[in-house]
């Protein structure tokens, strides 16, 4: 099988985890903390173990580096990286925003297991929406199998665009104020909970620019392929190449990517990061004030 099936494979597993995830959603899940506060379900373990089982029966030679805990075959040329349900916190609550993914990394022999290899394709699949998203190395990005292109909005001040927050400790996470700052900048900041989603609505323009601190290989992989196959650019918050293993990512249309990053290195410089006090800290605070 040539490389540039294993997108339309991607495809038909992602659609089966999907109608899977669907139905979990529609009938309810158990859920259950795999820390303090993330969250996992009985769906994101069926999603995996099926995306997994249908991986080794197309491309058994192939890694597998899944959010639920799949590393199999890590040395391989190829390498997907999976997650079998993002916006877990969504489908949790009956928030009806998630989707499955899948990128494929191609390796060349002998290169570092933490060194990047090539990103060959990249599926995001929205169940509830029916929408399939699907790139392929220099063959574009595809939407339900219309060609999608990022927008065309060249200001910040014009455009719509999205972060999102991690699930512990945001009193302590600098994104609150880069939230305000792009905020009062832009029309405005949307915050739906899917990093995947978020950088296949870019690709498509729905969205002109996005970004996220700390973030995995699974949440990124397809996305990343997917805008750049789209006309826009990836990169880290100061214009750097971005990489899988980046625990920050700013995606944009390319329009807009100078103002963007111009906005990160002035706040990066200092101004405005001050952290926010915890609940605690900030009672300390009162009663020394009164």
């Amino acid at each position: 099988m040539s490389e540039f099936e294993f997108a339309g494979v991607a495809a038909e597993i992602a659609r089966e985890a999907g109608t899977l995830l669907r139905e979990f959603y529609e009938r309810g899940v158990k859920t259950e903390y795999k820390g303090d506060v993330d969250l996992v379900t009985e769906a994101d373990r069926a999603s995996e173990a099926l995306i997994r089982q249908r991986l080794a029966e197309h491309f058994p030679e192939h890694g597998v580096y899944g959010e639920e805990g799949t590393r199999v075959r890590m040395s391989g040329e190829y390498r997907w990286y999976v997650d079998p349900l993002d916006g877990t916190t969504n489908f949790a609550h009956g928030f009806p925003v998630f989707c499955v993914v899948l990128g494929l990394e191609r390796r060349v022999p002998g290169l570092a297991e933490e060194a990047d290899g090539e990103m060959v394709c990249g599926v995001i699949y929205d169940p509830l929406r029916d929408e399939l998203f699907v790139s392929q190395r220099g063959k574009g990005a595809w939407l339900n199998g219309r060609r999608i292109a990022v927008s065309k909005t060249k200001t910040l001040q014009e455009s719509l665009i999205a972060t999102g927050f991690p699930s512990h400790k945001r009193h302590r996470s600098p994104n609150v104020h880069f939230y305000q700052e792009f905020t009062l900048r832009s029309h405005g900041v949307r915050r739906a909970g899917s990093a995947a989603l978020d950088m296949a609505y870019v690709a498509c323009g729905r969205l002109d620019g996005y970004w996220e601190f700390k973030l995995n290989p699974w949440d990124t992989s397809a996305g990343y392929l997917l805008i750049e196959e789209a006309g826009g650019t990836v990169t880290h918050f100061d214009g750097s190449r971005f990489t899988l293993d980046s625990r920050e990512v700013l995606a944009t249309n390319g329009l807009i990517f100078v103002e963007m990053k111009e906005l990160f290195a002035e706040m990066f410089a200092g101004r405005n990061l001050e952290p926010i006090p915890t609940p605690a800290e900030f009672r300390a605070r009162r009663e020394t004030a009164g």
